[in-house]
């Protein structure tokens, strides 16, 4: 495909004027329904229309990598989502396990857990792959310990590449595929999480802490859907969850203390406040969800019945499918099934929310909670600076973050900036 001036200065008219519309009317709407109710909201959806301009801006964003005049692209063509929705159809896939490791660098895995996966390091622009035999990696809570699993055998060290403090050769979980792995504060045991079970790893044992055995099945094997788990920030407790169990919150050995209702169809995501005194679990029903909250002074005498609530839980969020999020030491950052980040406190208020688009897989934020990094199932892995101003008239949320970029890091394609 060849450009002209001409035509290229008519494609960035276009891709501007129309790309700044659609995200002042979302905005709008949003803005509207969310101060008035969006049963008063009489405006249709807003559409983007570019979609007929994708080919040309990718071909014209792959030449400006060739060129290294991507800076100059961002400024005449700032990103967006929709426009690329079928190319992404073919080429994109899940970038997810981001782990931060320090100053600007952070470590990820591209592809599902039953999937050929590839680790790589970002480095702040500079991107490293790494041995394809990587198939996860997890970041313990505190204490910088971090853990890869490859080949059936699972790592941990003190810091990215740091020494080895355990080696766990797999045996009950082998050949699994890992949806994510969480290394303990000490590096001595490790979470697994996958469709086959949960377990607890150790140089002692495999111990399967989730689902629990059916005594009436002998021949009882475990599927999970939807599999989640978080360890609190100090160890103390596990909580595990999937589509067919409620949340459990069990302690460190993966002995059961409570369970917590889920209040809408499908448990599929928990996590721990930064200081361990709240507990949040999401649950989904198709693209929405509920999230609670729970605090973790007394988990034993709590009652969360399922779908009622109570008085033991708050509602921390009532409209995201949470699939990944990290805690800051002001609140939550949560990504969703529609594409969306949203920052909320522990008492449910809405900090500010920005869209990003497609499944968002994959969160990492840095130590001083400046930079934040997201990946989607789009295939797009995100770079913002928290607070540090808007970039262009094209951003659709409430948020105030900079853009550095996004990398494209699509099926049959080179690895590309925009």
């Amino acid at each position: 495909m060849k450009f002209t001036e001409q035509n290229i200065e008519a494609i960035k008219r276009e891709w501007n004027a129309l790309g700044c519309k659609y995200a002042s009317d979302i905005n709008e709407m949003v803005k509207f329904g969310e101060t008035h109710g969006w049963e008063n909201w009489k405006g249709g959806e807003p559409t983007d229309n570019r979609g007929h301009l994708a080919t040309a801006v990718f071909q014209l964003l792959k030449d400006a990598n060739t060129n290294h005049t991507v800076d100059q692209f961002r400024t005449d063509f700032p990103p967006a989502h929709t426009p690329l929705v079928e190319l992404m159809k073919e080429k994109g896939q899940s970038i997810m396990q981001l782990q931060f490791i320090d100053e600007q660098k952070i470590v990820f895995v591209i592809g599902t857990a039953y999937e050929q996966r590839q680790a790589y390091i970002l480095n702040n622009n500079d991107i490293l792959e790494l041995d394809d035999s990587i198939n996860a990696v997890g970041k313990s809570k505190q204490h910088n310990i971090f853990a890869i699993a490859a080949n059936n055998i699972i790592t941990t060290t003190q810091g990215w590449e740091g020494d080895i403090i355990a080696t766990f050769r797999l045996d009950k979980a082998k050949d699994i595929g890992i949806t994510e792995l969480i290394p303990f504060n000490d590096g001595l045991k490790v979470l697994l999480v996958s469709s086959d079970g949960i377990y607890i790893i150790s140089n002692t044992d495999e111990n399967m802490i989730h689902p629990l055995p059916d005594p009436e099945e002998d021949e009882w094997e475990p599927y999970l859907d939807m599999e989640n788990a978080t360890l609190s920030n100090n160890n103390k407790y596990i909580v595990v969850g999937d589509q067919c169990y409620d949340h459990r919150v069990l302690d460190s050995h993966g002995k059961e203390i409570t369970e917590i209702g889920t209040q809408s169809a499908y448990p599929d995501f928990c996590l721990f406040s930064k200081d361990d005194k709240q507990l949040i679990t999401n649950s989904c029903h198709f693209y929405n969800g509920i999230t609670i909250g729970v605090d973790t002074s007394d988990f034993e005498s709590i009652d969360i019945p399922a779908y009622e609530g109570g008085e033991d839980c708050i509602t921390i969020e009532d409209g995201m499918r949470v699939y990944c999020g990290v805690s800051t030491s002001e609140f939550y950052i949560l990504g969703d099934a529609f594409g969306y980040i949203k920052a909320v406190d522990t008492k449910g208020n809405c900090i500010w929310k920005h869209f990003l688009g497609s499944t968002i897989t994959g969160i990492a934020i840095s130590e001083d909670e400046k930079t934040l990094w997201i990946g989607s199932a789009s295939g797009m892995l995100h770079k913002l600076q928290l607070n540090q101003g808007l970039r262009d008239n094209h951003t659709i949320g409430t948020a105030n973050h900079y853009e550095e970029f996004r990398l494209l890091l699509w099926k049959d394609e080179p690895i590309i900036k925009w």
